[in-house]
This record gives structure tokens, C-alpha cells and sequence, in this order.
């Protein structure tokens, strides 16, 4: 049986929220468990911040 739209909100906003899921039912708790390793995945991942920085010393590369 697939999990209706609202029980998927349910359990993504528990997942994001680092709320517990309060369910012991099997594919609620592994459609959690997949949320929450994206999101630790993705805290894993560097971010990059900034502006590019362009070589002055080329002025080619600034019209591009």
C-alpha cells in the first residue's frame, strides 16, 4: 500500500522539523529514515559562499 499525500507531508515535516515520527509502521518509518539521511547527506556537503572572483588581468574573460 503507497502512502497518501498527507501522510507523506506528515512524515517530511516530522523529518525536517527533527521531530519524531510517533509510528511504527514500516513504510512511514522507511520513507523517514530516507528523509533523514538526505539531510545528513546534504550537511556533509560543503557550501560554497562568495562571489567569483574574475581575473582583472584578462579582459576577456570580464565580458563573458
Amino acid at each position: 500500500m503507497s502512502l497518501s499525500s498527507f501522510r507523506v507531508h506528515r512524515i517530511y515535516l516530522a523529518a525536517t522539523m527533527n521531530y519524531g515520527l510517533g509510528s511504527n509502521d514500516p513504510e512511514e518509518l522507511a520513507y523517514y529514515n530516507k528523509i533523514r539521511k538526505e539531510m545528513d547527506d546534504m550537511g556533509k556537503e560543503p557550501f560554497k559562499r562568495g562571489v567569483p572572483l574574475l581575473n582583472w588581468d584578462n579582459p576577456e574573460e570580464i565580458d563573458k
